[in-house]
């Protein structure tokens, strides 16, 4: 019997589980919180797909295409638009509750830079938290073994191939095929939507194991987090059901930046809320939900609400402060469209995974999308076994830096360098420094040495693809290149990473 390891229990993982489990693989789930402490849990805007007789695959690949900056993979998107259908299908047998509306049929939510409303919610914005618990349940109820509080420490190799997991306390799981699917890498970042737990554990495990990465300078900013109290990510489905972004002179200033204003691809929103941000000394912008009223507040975004409330604002009587903040990592182990890396025996799927399907900037909701259809195929995949089709291959160290007199290392002092010199606004000058300081620091004596080790390998890796991209492009943005890439002096205007800082 083939013996499968899934690291990561979100969409993605507890799907290719599944999938493992159903082609008659013995499968081990590993997941270091428990089984719904996962990025999955907390989505909020719902699942792009198409389901409506109006929409077609075509437009939401065009879509894809088109807030990816054309550099996405065109076969790895025609395979996301292509088989969406069928795996929501395949989430409703699992139990997952989609919202529907009086006659039956999905209730579909418009986002930004989607052509049609296609996005599917359920709870109202409670989405991945409804995906985690029907996905939970499923695995439990088909009797697979889950390890639960068990950190991936490392890959265990035998003649170049992945054989197994070795884990916090020097326990290892031997296994015919490892599936990493442990999320992003947000946690990089001083302001981040993600969860503690989101620090690169699946990408630096494939890093030393000589897996190749691409395109990790590509990191998301959501332009919507909540600026009071802790971090919190306001849906860009509110945006969707027709919110606006205005200053502080009350001015709708995303229209500056693109025809589409609030509803253009969100690098393109991040970076206008960022300007704008720089033009009124630091304050945070405003998300004015106003219009929609009290009712449907409460009604399509239940767990927001709660939030909003929570810190003492009513976003019905008033605008609700926002702030970018790092979201998502488009780049990650390159695999191929089985979710096989260039380690045999290694499959990589969901956010930790670089399927090229993103390009420069992922669409809004389609990465619930990309863990359902690339985590079933790395299931059957891994169930299929026979020969590994993908060419041998290893990354490159980062490039060289000056070395410099660094400060001690922590977690803070790394996110707070990535914020400034790596993050949604990058220079030659910054990014330099970063990899000076990164090349510099050593995690081994911090307390959380496993994961502060990982968000410095990821790191250094991420630093060295900015400063290869020269251009600007989706989500990467330096100040000191014009969209084609030819050096420009930066505008007084521009975004600084100071008045982000908030």
């Amino acid at each position: 019997m083939t013996t499968v390891v899934v690291v990561g229990s979100g969409i993605a993982g507890l799907t290719a589980a599944l999938h493992a489990a159903e082609n008659g693989c013995q499968v081990t789930v590993v997941t270091k919180g428990s089984l719904s402490d996962t990025n999955t849990r907390w989505a909020q805007g719902g699942v792009a797909a198409v389901t409506d007789p109006g929409d077609s695959v075509a437009s939401h690949a065009a879509d894809t295409l088109t807030a990816g900056a054309g550099l996405n993979d065109p076969t790895a998107v025609d395979v996301l638009v292509g088989e969406g259908p069928e795996r929501i299908a395949e989430l409703v047998a699992r139990g997952v509750d989609f919202d529907r509306t009086l006659g039956g049929d999905f209730a579909r939510g418009l986002e930004a830079a989607h052509a049609v409303p296609r996005v599917l919610h359920a709870g109202g914005d409670a989405t991945g938290a409804g995906i985690q618990t029907a996905l939970g349940a499923a695995v439990r109820s088909a009797g697979l073994t889950v390890r639960e509080n068990a950190l991936l420490c490392d890959l265990v190799r035998d003649g170049g191939r992945v054989v197994g997991v070795e884990l916090d306390g020097g326990e290892r799981i031997e296994a015919d095929a490892v599936i990493l699917a442990t999320g992003g890498a947000g946690q990089l970042y001083a302001h981040t939507t993600n969860p503690l737990g989101a620090t690169g554990d699946g990408i630096a495990a494939a890093l030393r194991a000589g897996a190749e990465v691409a395109d990790l300078e590509f990191v998301q900013f959501h332009p919507t987090a909540l600026a009071a109290g802790a971090p919190f990510l306001v849906s860009e489905a509110v945006r969707g059901e027709g919110a606006t972004l205005i200053d502080d002179a009350g001015r709708r200033f995303c229209f500056d930046a693109h025809p589409d204003g609030e509803l253009a691809p969100r690098d393109v929103v991040a970076r206008a809320n960022a300007r704008a941000m720089a033009a009124q000394n630091g304050r945070p912008v405003r998300l004015d939900a106003t219009a929609l009223g009290a009712e449907l507040l409460a009604q399509r975004f239940p767990t927001i609400d709660a939030a909003v409330r929570e810190r003492g604002l009513d976003w019905a009587l008033e605008p609700i402060p926002v702030t970018p903040a790092a979201h998502y990592l488009m780049g990650g182990v390159v695999t191929d469209l089985d979710g096989r890396t260039t380690v045999p025996g290694l499959y990589a799927v969901g956010e930790t995974a670089r399927t090229g399907v993103h390009g420069a900037n992922r669409l809004a909701s389609n990465s619930l999308l990309e863990g359902a259809v690339f985590g079933a195929r790395a299931g059957d995949a891994a169930a299929r076994g026979g020969d590994w089709p993908v060419a041998a291959a290893s990354t490159a160290a980062p490039r060289a830096a000056a070395a410099i007199d660094a400060p001690p290392f922590s977690r803070a002092a790394l996110q707070r360098l990535m914020w400034a010199d790596a993050g949604l606004v990058r220079d030659a000058t910054g990014l330099d420094r970063a990899a000076a300081m990164l090349a510099a620091w050593s995690a081994d004596t911090s307390p959380r040495s496993i994961e502060d080790a990982n968000l410095l390998l990821v790191a250094r890796h991420v630093v060295s693809a900015a400063r290869a991209r020269t251009v600007s492009v989706g989500a990467h943005y330096r100040s000191d290149a014009d969209a084609e890439g030819a050096p420009v002096v930066p505008a007084s205007t521009a975004p600084t990473q100071e008045v982000l800082a908030c």
